[in-house]
C-alpha cells in the first residue's frame, strides 16, 4: 500500500484563501459524480427525467433546509452526473449585532454528499450490486457577490438540462 507523500499527493485548495464559508450570503456549488457516472437519470426532450438515484438526490437536497436552521433552498437541478444549487446562508440571531451562521458550506454539501450516497448505497446492496464511490472528493463552490451574478447563475442551473450537450461535465 502506498503511503501519502506531500509532495506526489499535494491538494491545492480551490476555496478562497482567508474566506468564512460560515459567513451569511449566496453561494453556487456543483458537486459531481466520480468519474463523471450517470447514475441520476437522463436527460429527455431537454428536460432531466430522474431515476431513483436521481430522485434520492433530489429529496436529500430538498431535506438540507430542515437540517440546517440558517440554510435556505434556492434554485437546484440534479443532472445525470452532477447537482448545481444555490446555497443562502442567513446569519443567526437579528439586529445589527448578529452573528454569523456557524453552519458552513462545506458541513452543507458533506452532510448532502453524506446523506445521498448512504440511501443509493442501501438499493445498490438491496439489488446485491456494488455501488463504488458515489461521488467526487470535492465539490466546486462559487461565492455570489452581485444580482447580476446571481441571475446569470439561476439561469444557467435553470436551463442546464436544455444545454446538456454542451455541458462539460456531459458524458454518454
Amino acid at each position: 500500500m502506498n503511503q501519502y507523500n506531500s509532495t506526489i499527493h499535494h491538494r491545492r485548495s480551490i476555496r478562497l484563501k482567508g474566506y468564512d464559508y460560515a459567513q451569511a450570503g449566496m453561494y453556487f456549488v456543483t458537486i459531481c459524480v466520480q468519474d463523471k457516472i450517470c447514475r441520476f437519470g437522463h436527460i429527455e426532450n431537454d428536460e432531466m427525467v430522474l431515476n431513483e438515484y436521481g430522485a434520492i438526490a433530489y429529496d436529500e437536497w430538498l431535506k438540507l433546509a430542515n437540517r440546517f436552521h440558517n440554510f435556505e433552498l434556492d434554485v437546484f437541478q440534479i443532472m445525470p452526473n452532477h447537482m448545481h444549487g444555490i446555497i443562502v446562508l442567513n446569519t443567526v440571531g437579528s439586529g445589527a449585532g448578529a452573528s454569523p451562521a456557524p453552519t458552513t458550506i462545506g458541513d452543507i454539501v458533506g452532510a448532502n454528499k453524506s446523506l445521498v450516497a448512504n440511501a443509493c448505497l442501501a438499493i445498490y446492496k438491496a439489488k446485491n450490486e456494488m455501488m463504488g464511490k458515489l461521488w467526487q472528493q470535492n465539490y466546486y463552490e462559487h461565492i455570489i457577490r452581485t444580482e447580476e451574478a446571481y441571475q446569470t447563475i439561476s439561469e444557467y442551473i435553470i436551463n442546464n438540462p436544455a444545454k446538456w450537450m454542451d455541458d462539460k461535465y456531459y458524458k454518454i
